[in-house]
């Protein structure tokens, strides 16, 4: 019970720090959201601040990139590793949205917290796809460039379009498919990369 209990505060600040952001949301509302009462909720966080942190390693759990990392870190085509990180990123925020509302607003508020959302959430993919690149060069299958601007250019412009799909309903109007912008914008990374 207490397990299940610990799992609706979370749930719920999740849900409260994505709309609201971190320092707008009050131990009163959360508890309020969980239909219990101030005291009931400190029994199982002692502060705003551990269930924040409690947030943020649920986000580590349901990325669930690991999976993914182990299926591509012997992959030899640049395309198929790009396309499959572009597709786990977009598929996630399309099932979490509120996770994405998070890292938005610790982001633009210039929170002391986005710093560590960005290392849980966007970190790891950016240090696997600057393994990945070091890799393929090594190997003769990419060209020489900083593989680090790559990744992070790479994965901020996934995150970008889940930002656009998820938050803003589309770009300029018009909705794309995750299938439709990894098409569209894997080839001409893979073009820039190409040996």
């Amino acid at each position: 019970m207490a397990g299940e209990r610990k799992a609706q505060i979370i749930k719920e600040a999740m849900r409260l720090f994505g709309r609201h952001g971190y320092d707008s949301v009050t131990i009163k509302q959360l508890a309020e959201a969980c239909e219990i009462t101030e005291p009931a909720l400190y029994r199982h966080f002692p502060s705003k601040q551990e269930i924040y942190n409690a947030v943020l390693d649920s986000l580590k759990s349901i990325l669930n990139y690991s999976d993914l990392f182990e299926r591509l870190e012997n992959e030899s085509e640049a395309d198929i590793i790009l396309t499959e990180m572009a597709a786990h990123i977009l598929d996630f925020f399309d099932r979490h949205r509120e996770t994405y509302r998070l890292l938005l607003y610790s982001t633009l508020r210039e929170h002391a917290k986005g710093r560590k959302i960005f290392r849980e959430i966007r970190g790891p993919y950016v240090i696997f796809l600057t393994e990945q690149l070091d890799r393929l060069f090594s190997i003769g299958k990419i060209i020489e460039k900083n593989n680090q601007i790559t990744a992070r250019c790479f994965v901020g412009m996934v995150f970008d379009c889940a930002l656009g799909a998820t938050l803003w309903k589309g770009f300029l109007g018009k909705s794309y498919r995750p299938a439709e912008i990894i098409a569209n914008n894997v080839p001409i990374f893979v073009r820039g990369l190409s040996a």
